[in-house]
Parts: C-alpha cells; structure tokens; sequence
C-alpha cells in the first residue's frame, strides 16, 4: 500500500473510523464524498447534514461535529501538504493540536498519506504488543507509540501496524485469543496453555 498524499481524507477517514469496523467507516466516507464536492463545503456545512451523510458509520453525531471542529481549526485553505516535508515531530504536534485528534490518529495521517516514519498504536496493536512483550502493560498511549516507534525498523512502519493490526483482529483477540492457532504461539510470553 503507497502512501496516497492525501492527509485531509486520512485525517477524516480516521475519525470515521472510530468504534466502527472497516466496511461502516468506508460507505460513511463514500457518502460524505459523495454529498459534498470539496473539504470547504464539508466545512461550510450544516452538523445535520455532515450527521446525515456519515450516518451508516455509527455514532455519526458525535463524529459529525469532530469532522467540523476539525475542518474548522484548519487553516483556511485546508492545506496539509507541507506536512511531506516537516519533521514528523512538528507536524504530529500541529495535528494532535486539532480537536479531538490523538496520537494514533496522528501517526495514521503521516504515515497513510505521506509514509512518514509513525507507528499508530490502535487496541489491536497496543494488545498484540503488550502480550508479546514488546510493550509495558498499562502504559499510556504516548510511551506505546514511542516505543513501537524506537522498535520498528525504518521503512517497516505500514507492515508492521498492518500485521500486528490484522493479527490482533484475527488470532489473538481481546478476551479469547486463538493461542493454540497463532503462528507467533512460541516466542508469545502472553500465550494461553
């Protein structure tokens, strides 16, 4: 997957994607894209009609008005592609400053659009590398990100939240996780007898 160069749509896509599964955030996105021909008129926008358009994604209200607090700190001409150049670390300040933006979704506008060297650390790979040993247990948000950051090899940014993503979702699950079908049973000090 290259990076696409489109920070704003990442940057939304992102908040769609919150507590939803992948199919519900893209047809909420699609319709969003679909109801309104640019980010301004996104901007310029009634909540209730944003509210409308992403209403398949869930909690449409609550992510109707992020999406416009959002596009309503930015600047005026919507513009983030000064970010492909920045140091990583100022753009993730000048992002994690938006309205509701954290650092996973931070990391997921650098390293999606631009493939800027970030690691987001969502449930999925904050669990996988908790039990791996990778991560402290109960660390905050910050220190996972950091430390996945220190322990992923340049260039292997996307495939490593990729298949810690994937696997997460797939095999080692939140309160069952499969460890008597999980490749990574052997070297997992987290493994279930």
């Amino acid at each position: 997957m290259a990076p696409h160069g489109d920070p704003l749509g990442e940057l939304v896509l992102t908040v769609l994607s919150q507590s939803t599964n992948d199919r519900n955030r893209d047809v909420a996105y699609l319709r969003l894209r679909e109801r309104f021909p640019s980010w301004e008129a996104v901007r310029a926008a009634p909540v209730k009609e944003i509210e409308a358009a992403i209403q398949p994604g869930g909690l449409h209200v609550q992510k109707s008005r992020r999406i416009k607090e959002i596009l309503e700190s930015l600047p005026e001409d919507l513009d983030l592609s000064w970010m492909r150049d920045a140091p990583v670390p100022e753009s993730r300040a000048v992002l994690c400053a938006l309205p509701g933006v954290g650092r996973k979704t931070a990391a997921c506008v650098l390293l999606f659009a631009y493939g800027l060297r970030d690691v987001p650390v969502d449930t999925h790979v904050s669990r996988v590398g908790t039990r791996l040993g990778l991560l402290r247990p109960g660390a905050p948000f910050d220190e996972l990100h950091d430390e996945m950051l220190r322990l992923t090899p340049e260039g292997a940014e996307l495939e490593l939240h990729v298949n810690l993503l994937r696997h997460g979702r797939r095999t080692c699950h939140a309160r069952t996780p499969a460890c008597l079908d999980c490749a990574l049973r052997r070297m997992c000090p987290g493994r279930q007898a």
